[in-house]
């Protein structure tokens, strides 16, 4: 199983001006994750476009960071001129998925922005940009990844 990572909304508040918030509800997902060990995590937030995924992978802890295995492509590099624009998320996790020659894996995108994929899509859980990752998120998270 695959976890498609988001950060801004999910691992702290997407507006956020206190940098004492910032990845504050790493924790929660470290916990989750430590109950699902053979969860492998790819970034797909924005903070993939201007980190390397050494230094995406120096934000979490160190039993959690080797199971960081990627970053997404970017849409812009991915999508064909019909769907240019259009559930870029989606269309970014899929192109990682074909990539790494895993297209049939399974996988859960953990995301504060539903309309960056196919609407109803069942592998998307969504997180309040105003809160970021909550308990109950993570109790659904945990019955996904499970």
């Amino acid at each position: 199983m695959i976890l498609f990572l988001d950060f801004d909304g999910v691992l702290h508040p997407a507006v956020n001006h206190d940098p004492a918030l910032l990845l504050c509800k790493r924790p929660l997902l470290e916990d989750v994750l430590r109950q699902c060990p053979s969860v492998e995590i790819v970034v797909s937030s924005t903070w993939r476009e201007n980190r390397t995924l050494a230094q995406l992978q120096a934000f979490f802890s160190p039993d959690i960071l080797p199971r960081i295995i990627g970053v997404t492509p970017q849409w812009r590099a991915i999508q064909d001129d019909e769907s240019f624009g259009t559930y870029v998320r989606q269309a970014e996790v899929e192109a990682w998925l074909r990539e790494a020659g895993l297209p049939w894996q399974q996988w859960v995108a953990l995301d504060d922005q539903p309309h960056l994929f196919r609407p109803f899509c069942k592998n998307l859980i969504v997180t309040k940009a105003a809160t970021g990752l909550t308990e109950s998120d993570c109790t659904k998270l945990v019955g996904r990844l499970g």
